[in-house]
């Protein structure tokens, strides 16, 4: 039995992968946004999920998460699952969040952080990126600022399993009803790099999707690029990933 942290999980790819895993044995720890929106994991908490909850476009919310999360038992792995698609928040929630919880909180046994195929048309240029989310970002630059990231911690922390997951173009609330990928294998590959025991789901740095390993944006193993998205990141939070 693992304990694990899933975020954004009280709805879409988030809610199945924490549904399966708590179904499986393992301690689950699901996150909302408000109380609101927790309200929607009573089923998961009455079944021994344990509830965080934290508005990821606040910094200090998701501060408060970490510093609760980093005084409870330790977690064998995090799933940063939260994203938004469109808007202001697009930023602040998709990059700026799970920056902070992988700076702030004791490092897991394994980090997953959610990508997307779109972040082939994401542009590796750091210069004028509103982190505050003052302004809509661009969605596909932040799915490649993230997946840069888990490369990123990959290479610093090389003794901790750290993947980003495409998991496709999947029916959720942000995919829509036409979305033509496979929900159930959307949500199964997070599911086996956070807590599969066979080779492959233990290795580091990979961009996977449905279980097997992708090339991504040229970007993502380009050390220096991810030196300067951490050094940005810094500056821009006050907290350092080493």
């Amino acid at each position: 039995m693992r304990r694990i942290l899933v975020t954004g999980s009280a709805d879409g790819l988030g809610r199945a992968a924490a549904d399966a895993l708590l179904s499986r044995g393992h301690q689950v720890v699901v996150h909302a946004r408000n109380p609101q929106r927790a309200e929607e994991l009573d089923d998961l908490v009455a079944r021994g999920a344990e509830l965080v909850v934290a508005d990821f476009t606040d910094r200090d919310a998701v501060r408060r998460m970490a510093a609760e999360l980093s005084e409870a038992a330790p977690l064998d792995a995090v799933i940063h699952n939260a994203g938004v698609w469109s808007g202001p928040a697009v930023m602040p929630v998709n990059v700026i969040a799970p920056y902070l919880l992988t700076a702030l909180m004791p490092t897991p046994g394994r980090l997953v952080y959610l990508s997307s195929s779109s972040h082939f048309s994401g542009r590796p240029v750091l210069d004028g990126v509103d982190w505050q989310g003052r302004s809509p970002g661009s969605y596909a630059d932040s799915k490649l600022f993230v997946t840069a990231l888990a490369a990123a911690v990959a290479r610093l922390r090389p003794s901790t399993p750290s993947n980003a997951v495409d998991p496709g173009w999947v029916p959720t609330k942000m995919g829509g009803p036409s979305a033509p990928d496979d929900l159930e294998l959307g949500h199964q590959t997070q599911e086996w790099l956070a807590a599969g025991d066979d080779v492959e789901a233990l290795t580091t740095g990979g961009y996977w999707y449905h279980r097997q390993r992708q090339q991504p944006h040229a970007a993502v193993h380009d050390e220096a690029f991810q030196d300067r998205l951490l050094q940005v990141l810094a500056e821009e939070t006050g907290a350092e990933i080493s």
